[in-house]
């Protein structure tokens, strides 16, 4: 069994109506998100064996806290530009190239391209994938490159908005 662990970057910030969408920063909200996100994905664990990461500024952003809470290393984490606007297919392709001793894989990036491998993946998955959102699979194989659609089970699903608490 295989765990794939899916994270949608955190709210980035429209106020800069210039600035490219790939350099786009947080805003407060994603700041102010972040950390408890964090937290609650380590609580869950595992520990990834690698966290592959969209090179776009905010998904860095997202993936920085995630690499040092986890203390990975370099060598357990890659930045891709591959992610930004990957569509499932795409991801999946990323995915099915990972080498077999990888037993958890965590994936920091975009919609809708997250959301739509997530149903691919999971009849269970949910309908919205909000901003700094996680799920997280049991796929029912041993092979990263046999992954077969409806093939894993929902273990968990969290947004910010889940913790109203948070926001008051």
């Amino acid at each position: 069994m295989k765990r794939l662990t899916l994270i949608r970057h955190a709210k980035s910030s429209w106020d800069d109506p210039f600035l490219a969408d790939f350099d786009r920063p947080l805003n407060h909200r994603g700041q102010y998100d972040l950390p408890l996100m964090c937290a609650r994905v380590q609580a869950h664990g595992p520990r990834p064996d690698r966290l592959i990461h969209s090179s776009a500024l905010r998904t860095r952003l997202t993936a920085t806290p995630l690499i040092e809470a986890f203390e990975l290393d370099n060598a357990s984490v890659m930045s891709t530009e591959r992610i930004y606007e990957a569509s499932e297919d795409a991801l999946l392709e990323l995915i099915r190239q990972q080498p077999d001793h990888i037993e958890h894989l965590m994936l920091v990036g975009h919609n809708p391209g997250l959301l739509m491998l997530a149903h691919w993946l999971c009849e269970e998955a949910p309908a919205k994938l909000p901003t700094s959102a996680v799920i997280q699979l049991e796929l029912a194989t041993a092979h990263w490159d046999t992954l077969e659609p409806d093939s894993a089970r929902l273990l968990w699903f969290d947004f910010p908005k889940l913790h109203a608490q948070s926001y008051k």
